[in-house]
């Protein structure tokens, strides 16, 4: 009986304790009911207007803020409590960047659209620390509603004495006024949010003009996610990441932010124009990536369980395209700015914005596949003798020949699609930087470089271009070849000069060259040294051969026309674009530029001499070593043959 008893407890017991622990994973695994909707853009670029995309031969639009407001709004019927975020670089790219610091069009218009929170990108910095405190300024005092900005990362160097600069000081009082912080908490749909921003190492080597410096984005994401976490008690840390996402791993900035600050849980990844179709899951961290120029609206949904940890329950690219009606206040907003535009920009150089420059019987290559391809490009042949055009129209009978204009692809930032091309088209693909005069656009610059120099250019492009897309160089006036599968700075087989009328000159090592590029690139070109731990040396000087020191002072006007205008990248294009030959009154782009010139060839060749032939000095030196080492390891199998001989001569003796 007692047995019987015994077993019956136990029996209950086991039952029991089975009951309690099913319970208890119940518990575990039950959802605490908060759930987050997150709609995201990045790398807007001031695309406030649609855009045209050739798609496998069939060309659509996509993207304009008035639809985009549509698709926000259909989102927010859905959930009123979701949160609208943006990544940065929400400027620069179109003629609204013209009134950036006089009207701030970015940052109203965003108000406008409903977002909460966004960040700054590299391109904000363009017009300098003046500009975007200009911007700042006036987005402020226009009264209207302003998106939240957040930076982590963004510190004011001073002087020996503790001093800022000018400019720099009147950032931080820009800055402080308009309430940009170190990050924001926002309660919604019962879920505290943290929302921080940060900027890259590869994004703040694209702000050279920036003034400010941006710290280490992982100790500052540690640093704010623990804030976030211990003194604000968030449910949510969300990073907006100006840093980007790479296919080598090693190098995913967002993707080794991730591992290395867990506490994040949603990264919205910006600088890389990246367009995750998925998202990618690092840990529990969420990155995601809408692409660019909002051709599409990112929307991400997430809910927690018991244990505080989000989980994915949504994640989608809603491509905003014609299915989407114009909001009238959005287009009404953007027709109002264009406006500004036409009557501050556009005027001074006697153009308007959407008239007709010239007709392309054919499309260029697409943006997404300049740089990515590394070869002689048909758009880079283009804009190359438009700058040495430009600067023989500017200079009329005082004309210094141009040997080389340089072009890099980091700078072409949009194409020329088959049909008419406008003003605001050219705009579009010279787009970048600002002047001395202040106003939008890089100007062209005339400098000197040695024929030495001018093979060390090539070199760039040979070695550099294939690890650093935004390096690659189309030239005027220069032609090369090279072989990628010889020694690194040492790929240049052979670089000649290109007369206009035609004939092949050799190159003189010694002599001095007129070369012509923009401010920004001559500039760059300037810190090839550095880049290249000093194996190359590019050093742009005056025509009296002393490196130049004011790079501005060698900017190049309209002295023909009176108006004494900088010569702008995207000015001298739609210049040349008008002087090509017309049919009914529209000057038609020619079948020349629809094929490549041999201006750089690719010579993929593995044959031994072919590797090994025409070594300059950099390649000597590592062959010197090389050999040196060969023959030192030569010389100490020997002497260790030697030794273990003697060794054994000994042990045979004995």
């Amino acid at each position: 009986m007692k047995t019987k008893l015994r077993f019956v407890f136990f029996v209950i017991t086991i039952s029991l304790l089975l009951g309690s622990t099913h319970k208890l994973t119940a518990a575990d695994t039950a959802e605490t009911g908060k759930t987050m909707t997150l709609l995201f853009t990045h790398d807007l670029h001031d695309h406030f207007r649609p855009f045209r995309i050739n798609h496998n031969g069939t060309v659509k639009e996509f993207g304009g803020y008035a639809r985009l407001q549509t698709a926000i709004n259909q989102e927010k019927e859905l959930e009123p409590e979701l949160l609208l975020v943006d990544g940065g670089d929400f400027s620069m790219g179109t003629l609204f960047q013209s009134i950036y610091a006089s009207d701030a069009p970015q940052l109203r218009i965003m108000g406008q659209l409903g977002y909460d929170v966004v960040t700054l990108g590299n391109h904000e910095f363009d017009f300098r620390a003046n500009g975007l405190a200009e911007s700042l300024k006036t987005a402020k005092k226009s009264g209207d509603k302003l998106p939240q900005i957040v930076i982590s990362n963004l510190s004011y160097p001073s002087d020996k004495e503790g001093n800022l600069s000018e400019s720099l000081s009147n950032l931080k009082q820009s800055a402080l006024d308009y309430g940009v912080k170190d990050y924001t908490v926002i309660e919604r749909n019962g879920v505290k949010v943290g929302v921080f921003g940060l900027l890259g190492r590869d994004a703040a080597s694209k702000a050279p003009m920036s003034e400010v410096e941006f710290t280490d984005t992982i100790e500052n994401a540690k640093r704010v996610a623990n804030q976030l976490k211990k003194e604000e008690q968030v449910d949510l840390v969300v990073c907006l990441s100006h840093l980007g996402t790479w296919a080598d791993k090693s190098d995913s900035e967002d993707e080794i932010l991730a591992e290395e600050v867990p506490e994040i849980n949603v990264i919205i990844s910006a600088h890389t124009h990246s367009k995750l179709t998925e998202p990618i899951l690092v840990g529990k961290t969420i990155i995601g990536s809408t692409g660019e120029y909002g051709e599409n609206l990112g929307v991400l949904k997430i809910s927690q369980d018991s244990q505080s940890a989000w989980k994915l329950d949504r994640y989608t690219l809603k491509q905003i395209d014609k299915g989407f009606n114009l909001d009238p206040d959005i287009t009404k907003m953007i027709d109002d700015f264009q406006d500004k535009v036409q009557e501050t920009y556009l005027d001074n150089f006697g153009m308007k914005f959407n008239e007709i420059l010239a007709n392309s019987p054919f499309d260029f290559v697409a943006t997404s596949e300049i740089g990515s391809k590394h070869a002689e490009d048909t758009l880079g042949n283009l804009i190359s003798d438009a700058f040495i055009h430009a600067v023989k129209q500017a200079e009329g009978a005082d004309y210094d020949p141009i040997a080389v204009a340089i072009v890099p692809s980091g700078t072409l930032r949009s194409s020329f699609l088959q049909g008419n091309i406008t003003v605001a088209d050219t705009f579009a693909v010279s787009s970048l930087g600002v002047g001395k005069d202040g106003i939008s656009g890089y100007p062209l610059i005339a400098v000197y470089l040695t024929g030495k120099e001018l093979k060390t250019a090539c070199e760039v492009d040979a070695s550099i271009a294939p690890i650093m897309d935004d390096a690659q160089l189309y030239m005027s006036g220069l032609n090369f070849s090279f072989n990628p599968n010889r020694l690194i700075f040492n790929k240049v087989t052979q670089a000649t000069l290109q007369k206009p009328d035609g004939m092949v000159q050799e190159i003189d090592d010694q002599e001095l060259y007129r070369v012509v590029a923009s401010l920004y690139t001559a500039q760059m070109l300037s810190v090839v040294g550095d880049k290249s731990l000093g194996l190359l040396s590019i050093v742009p000087k005056t025509k009296d051969c002393n490196p130049i020191t004011d790079f501005e002072a060698q900017i190049i006007t309209d002295k023909v026309n009176g108006r004494n205008n900088e010569i702008k990248e995207w000015l001298a294009t739609a210049e040349y674009l008008k002087s090509f030959d017309k049919v009914a009154g529209v000057a038609q782009i020619p079948q020349y530029y629809k094929e490549i010139q041999g201006r750089k060839l690719v010579e993929h060749n593995n044959n031994v001499l072919a590797l090994l032939s025409k070594p300059n000095s950099i390649a000597l030196v590592v062959y010197t070593f090389v050999i040196l080492g060969s023959i030192g390891i030569v010389v100490i199998i020997k002497y260790l043959i030697k030794r273990l001989k003697h060794k054994n001569n000994m042990l045979r003796k004995i």
